[in-house]
């Protein structure tokens, strides 16, 4: 009887250390793998770690993987069947040799273990591309999205690469069909590079509102930036529904909606802020304290001669340190300026040169030695076509 009681004690102080070995080894292998093995040198996920992490270390330092990472790694596959590294690994070695086939095998086998492995769905959409195999690569893709944190924004730039061959659109628009919250962060960051703007335009929902589109302004900005203005012109009406022909959008400062640079883009900053408000006026308030631009537009105006008009409301006095000024698109200097204090005894006039294809219409702050805050509002704001000796 004593000797069945000393026998079950020592068995259960056996499973105990076990147990406690156990969870020491799970605890300790992604953070520590090096101390998890010194607890258990032999267990798979201690076997796993340290090899992935050797691994990770000769990739990073650019040197081979000793075989006995390897053998470790196979020593942990049979210890642990349901593992997914030991495949992952296995189907990367596979690769380098060159034997896909091997490869795709192996990661799918690591996937099936681990549906949610960032890995295996990484591997399989760079191996299904290879193939030539778009519309699973895309699901791997999607996948990727899911599980990794801020997805959508990590998977864009994979996106690109296949949004530029128009034989892969209708694989692209199933997956965003599918998947919605990917399409806007994938548009976004197609919208950034020139080659793959004609992508976002077949590609978007033309039902989308400007509001909801947040790839229409980082589109309009690299068609604008490429010096491509009618075409950034021609979207952006299209997209907003906006009168053509105007010399300048919102002079009455009403359109919350429409996007910059062809409708207002308005400041706050540590510069100041400028808000539209009811009754056409825009209300400013610099702060004085550095130079900078409150509110600005993008203007297409042929070449020829223009006036600008303004009223200026409430208190004057500072209103000498606000000015308008017209600029050529990517020009140094402005070819006009006035102070808005100035708008109370004559309009702006400006000529457009032959050449300047779009120009910048900005109202800006200017400080001084000693700040003071400069708090006005600008009403009636309108910009006219003049004749030639007007």
């Amino acid at each position: 009887m004593i000797a069945r009681t000393i026998i079950a004690i020592v068995a259960a102080i056996a499973v105990a250390i076990l147990v406690i070995r156990n969870a020491a080894v799970f605890a300790l292998a992604d953070t520590k793998p090096a101390d998890a093995v010194q607890y258990w040198s032999r267990h798979p996920v201690a076997e796993i770690s340290a090899a992935m992490t050797e691994i990770a270390r000769s990739a990073r330092n650019r040197r081979p993987v000793s075989s006995s990472i390897f053998a470790a790694m196979a020593d942990a596959a049979a210890k642990e069947p349901l593992a997914p590294e030991p495949y992952l690994v296995r189907g990367v070695q596979a690769e380098l040799a060159g034997d896909g086939e091997l490869a795709q095998r192996a990661f799918e086998a690591a996937q099936w273990r681990d549906p949610r492995s960032l890995s295996a769905a990484y591997f399989l959409a760079d191996r299904y591309f290879k193939t030539g195999d778009v519309h699973h690569g895309l699901r791997e893709i999607a996948a990727l999205a899911r599980l990794s944190p801020n997805g959508p924004q990590t998977v864009a730039p994979y996106l690109g690469a296949y949004a530029k061959d128009p034989a892969n659109w209708g694989a692209l628009r199933a997956l965003f069909r599918s998947n919605p919250d990917l399409a806007d962060p994938a548009l976004t960051g197609l919208a950034s590079k020139l080659d793959t703007v004609p992508a976002v335009l077949a590609l978007a929902d033309p039902r989308q509102q400007p509001s909801e589109s947040h790839w229409l302004e980082p589109l309009l900005s690299t068609l604008t930036q490429s010096g491509r203005y009618s075409d950034a012109y021609s979207i952006w009406l299209r997209t907003t529904h906006a009168a053509p022909g105007e010399l300048l959008h919102d002079s009455a400062f009403a359109d919350h909606f429409s996007p910059p640079p062809f409708n207002w883009s308005l400041t706050s900053s540590t510069v100041g802020l400028a808000e539209r408000q009811p009754g056409a006026r825009l209300h400013v308030i610099f702060y004085g304290q550095e130079d900078g631009f409150l509110a600005s537009q993008l203007l297409l105006l042929p070449p020829g001669a223009y006036q600008l008009s303004l009223q200026l409301l409430g208190d004057p006095a500072r209103a000498h340190v606000l000015s308008w000024s017209v600029w050529c698109d990517k020009a140094a200097n402005p070819i006009a300026s006035a102070t808005v204090d100035s708008f109370a005894a004559r309009p702006l006039k400006f000529q457009v040169p032959a050449g300047c294809g779009a120009q910048w219409l900005r109202l800006a702050g200017a400080s001084s030695d000693i700040s003071q805050q400069t708090d006005v509002t600008i009403a009636n704001l309108k910009l006219q076509k003049q004749a030639p000796d007007a």
